[in-house]
């Protein structure tokens, strides 16, 4: 490293914001890109690390010491093509990634961790602006054709990855617009769609094909793609919401946090939504179930259209705010985390757990809830009990259920395609990331499950890699 002391000359600053009573009032980006000088000053903190643990913690193995000493030492170019070596969207993870890398950092061990996450960005933002991403189109073309289904991170990561390698790939999107849930599950102020307009028109460039409102394997048959195509990559990820099927679940004003998020996304775009549908927090109180980030930015959407109050409820205890023995350092560890939507405003509660839904006229107005104590059995396993008298009721007119996913959808084109499914639902692969069906590939949540845009990258990465391998040993187009 350029500065063998930084860590400890300059102190851990983390991502600026817009002040809050200024973001609320629009669908912005909310965060403030940092000047260079601070990046540079900031990168000067990352130690010269005998083993880096920040490339275990990271899923895509980042080669983060090596570009934070070029932001260092200001040769930004450099920083760049190293970056652009291991991650096919840093300008989505340098926005929206947890940052597995800094609860792994060496210097977290007994200081505050290195800002990696703002520095990726600083490097990607940088590069866009000097002019160093731009398309760069395979030289050569092996004469394959691969198609992959979904337009998300892992699907994205996986076409650019193929279309490198020199294969020529259709990427098919069942929505309007390319992007999956980066678009229409993210809200603009965490990530403004232009961002990934911008990376799509590269895209397009380097000779990648998007195919946008096909739904595969219903609108372009299955038949048709294994006779068109020499290899199937599904990257269609877990869209399949948990429900809560409590008493009342039938009531109006319930509904699921994706359908609310997508919907929210399609009005800042300008999409019209016809009255009937319309998912609308605007003077209503607000109750979201579930305490992860997706609850959380659905907050951030009820505050900007104007809920009159907004509460949060988690079934588990309220996380710590240090690390306990359960999760020593390099582990990613559950902590207590307060999101930008948080700061906005609104309540949470922690260990609740809803038991009913009342309303009137069709239409929900309360919960009643229960608090929860979490004890252990015999086996040492988490067990849920209801505290005894500690029934309550909260009112609310507008409920949104942030649960998480369970699977992938069956129906349709993995029903078509005839995939077997592992335990869990989800599709099921061998070491090659190939599905029953040869020829037919799986990446992402639909393979792994539920899981970070990180954990999609490498996956679409891995995949491609994989089915490079079987293209370059196969004779025809789904032969055995």
């Amino acid at each position: 490293m350029g500065d063998i002391k930084g860590f400890l000359k300059v102190k851990r600053e983390t991502t600026k914001y817009r002040p809050v009573c200024e973001r609320v009032k629009d669908y912005g980006e909310i965060l403030v890109l940092p000047k260079e000088a601070h990046s540079q000053e900031q990168a000067s903190r990352c130690m010269d690390c005998g083993t880096p643990f920040c490339h275990w913690g990271c899923p895509v193995s980042n080669l983060i010491p090596e570009w934070n000493d070029f932001v260092y030492r200001g040769h930004w170019k450099k920083a760049w093509e190293l970056l652009s070596c291991t991650n096919n969207l840093p300008e989505v993870t340098g926005r929206i990634c947890p940052a597995l890398c800094e609860y792994s950092c060496v210097l977290g061990i007994n200081d505050d961790p290195v800002t990696v996450r703002e520095n990726e960005l600083a490097i990607t933002e940088y590069a866009f602006k000097k002019g160093y991403v731009k398309p760069n189109p395979p030289k050569k073309r092996t004469g394959k054709k691969v198609a992959v289904i979904g337009s998300g991170p892992a699907g994205i990561s996986c076409a650019d990855q193929l279309n490198k390698m020199g294969h020529k790939v259709t990427v098919f999107e069942r929505a309007d617009k390319v992007g999956g849930i980066l678009r229409y599950g993210i809200p603009d102020f965490k990530l403004e769609k232009s961002i990934i307009d911008r990376r799509i028109r590269i895209l397009k460039k380097e000779g990648i094909n998007f195919l946008t409102g096909v739904n595969a394997g219903i609108d372009y048959k299955v038949s048709k793609l294994k006779k068109e195509f020499d290899a199937v990559c599904v990257a269609g990820g877990s869209r399949t919401p948990r429900d809560l099927n409590i008493e009342g679940r039938q009531l109006k004003g319930i509904h699921f946090a994706m359908d609310y998020l997508i919907q929210a996304n399609k009005r800042v775009n300008g999409e019209r939504i016809s009255p009937e549908s319309l998912i609308d927090a605007k003077g209503k109180r607000v109750i979201v179930i579930g305490g992860g980030d997706t609850g959380a930015d659905c907050m951030g959407i009820a505050h900007r259209q104007g809920a009159n109050c907004i509460l949060q409820i988690e079934l588990l205890p309220k996380p710590p705010e240090c690390r306990t023995k359960d999760y020593p350092w390099p582990k990613y560890p559950m902590l207590l985390k307060t999101s930008t939507s948080h700061e906005e405003g609104g309540e949470r509660y922690w260990s609740v757990l809803t038991k009913k839904f009342s309303g009137e006229e069709g239409k929900v107005k309360k919960l009643s809830c229960v608090r929860v104590d979490f004890v252990k059995d015999e086996k040492g396993c988490p067990l849920m009990k209801e505290a005894p008298e500690t029934e309550f009721e909260i009112e609310g007119d507008l409920i949104i259920l942030a649960l998480g996913f369970l699977r992938p959808e069956h129906n349709g084109l993995l029903k078509e395609l005839g995939v077997a499914f592992d335990a869990k639902g989800n599709v099921k692969t061998d070491e090659n990331y190939m599905s029953s069906v040869k020829g037919v590939f799986a990446a992402g949540d639909m393979r792994r499950g539920q899981s970070l845009i990180v954990w999609a990258i490498q996956e679409g990465r891995c995949v491609a890699s994989a089915i490079n391998k079987y293209l370059s040993k196969k004779q025809g187009r789904f032969s055995t």
